[in-house]
């Protein structure tokens, strides 16, 4: 039984492999199908980085975002898998001295552990970790796991994929053990289930997932719009989780720009006067005219909405965005009403604001063909985070075929 399991994980992770027209997804895919055939709760992927000596979670199967977390080479258990190329199994890391001497490893290497190199004749590129199999790992699981790793590394090998990190790491905003609950006849329904999530500053984040999974619901709280009904939102590292009225106003106004899938665009102004009503009541705004050249509409600035098509109107949307020269964009589904050519051009707008003008965007899309152009995706389910990895080489949002 355990030998079809695995043959079948090999076979799902060669055909992955095979199809894959970009590497980071594939290698978060590898590491979920794994994960679940062990199965196990949590996973992670580490990738060296030579220049630094370092290795660097790009991928983790986890309810809580590590990606980007770092170690020395020369740490005593990163060391034996890194240099010696040795699988190794921990029956219970809480304990072991090599972790339980690092608080921060000890978070992330906890219960029982699984840990195999991505191997190629010529190097080992980082490694595999699996977390808190049930009945403990054992033989059967270190064969599947080599065999798997290899797969995985002679790929990363022959595509030259390598992992530079990323050195702008400020964190804009965090949430902490964010819960939502709302009333649903005499139950409760509890949207949210305990969120934890860093957001840097310059970065495209997007987030995934099915309808009713939770998406519009973080980016509503991130947002100012809604409230957690427990957790933490902090921004800059300041408390935000209970703003007063005037705190709330004046972090909507002046700290965060919208998109939505309805254009929400006054129908009696012009695309330039659309602009420029954000752009009065906030305290440095961009120039309106620019902002609209920004998106491409500097000649249709005078036009209506009517006289707008749907990429044109999102695009006001944009304008009417960055025209208040935000931290962050919060895009809730921008192409979701717009057919692929209108929806290309958008994403390109949204690609330009953020490489340009170093703005923060996080986009909810339940596309997975437009995670492919951001620097982190994140995949809700549940109301929890399931998964989070980084794009090692975003494409550009021109390349995206959808």
């Amino acid at each position: 039984m355990s030998e079809q399991r695995n043959i079948k994980a090999m076979w799902q992770i060669m055909d992955e492999l095979k199809n894959a027209n970009q590497l980071d997804s594939v290698l978060q895919s590898g590491l979920e199908i794994l994960c679940d055939t062990l199965p196990c709760l949590e996973a992670c992927m580490w990738i060296r980085n030579k220049e630094d000596e370092r290795v660097y979670i790009v991928a983790c199967k986890k309810d809580s975002d590590y990606t980007g977390f770092s170690v020395e080479e020369d740490k005593d258990i990163i060391t034996k898998v890194i240099k010696d190329g040795e699988t190794i199994i921990l029956e219970d890391c809480l304990k072991d001295e090599k972790i339980a001497a690092d608080k921060d490893l000890s978070k992330i290497f906890n219960g029982n552990c699984l840990i195999a190199p991505l191997k190629t004749p010529f190097g080992i590129l980082g490694f595999v970790q699996f977390n808190n199999k049930k009945d403990g790992f054992n033989d059967e699981d270190i064969r599947l796991v080599n065999n798997c790793a290899s797969l995985l590394a002679l790929d990363i090998e022959d595509k030259g994929l390598s992992y530079k990190p990323n050195e702008n790491k400020n964190v804009l905003i965090s949430v902490r053990d964010v819960v939502k609950e709302f009333p649903s006849g005499e139950e409760i329904r509890r949207i949210l289930n305990g969120v934890d999530l860093d957001i840097y500053q310059g970065e495209l984040l997007v987030i995934l997932g099915e309808s009713g999974c939770g998406k519009s619901t973080l980016l509503n709280i991130i947002g100012g719009m809604d409230q957690a009904s427990s957790g933490q939102l902090l921004v800059e590292g300041k408390d935000f989780s209970h703003p007063s009225e005037e705190e709330l106003t004046d972090y909507r106004r002046d700290y965060i720009g919208f998109i939505f899938q309805s254009y929400n665009l006054m129908p009696n102004l012009s695309a330039i006067e659309n602009v420029e009503f954000i752009a009065e009541v906030v305290k440095e705004p961009m120039d309106a005219k620019k902002a609209l050249e920004l998106v491409g509409l500097g000649e249709r600035c005078d036009r209506y909405p009517s006289a707008l098509s749907g990429g044109q109107q999102q695009r006001v949307c944009i304008a009417r965005a960055i025209v208040k020269n935000p931290k962050l964009i919060l895009a809730d589904e921008p192409t979701a009403a717009l057919d692929f050519e209108t929806g290309q051009g958008v994403l390109k707008v949204i690609e330009k604001v953020v490489k340009e003008q170093g703005t923060t965007v996080i986009m909810v899309t339940h596309n997975v063909e437009i995670a492919k152009m951001a620097n982190r995706v994140i995949k809700l389910k549940s109301g929890k985070i399931s998964s989070i990895r980084v794009n090692m080489h975003p494409l550009p949002a021109a390349d995206l075929i959808w």
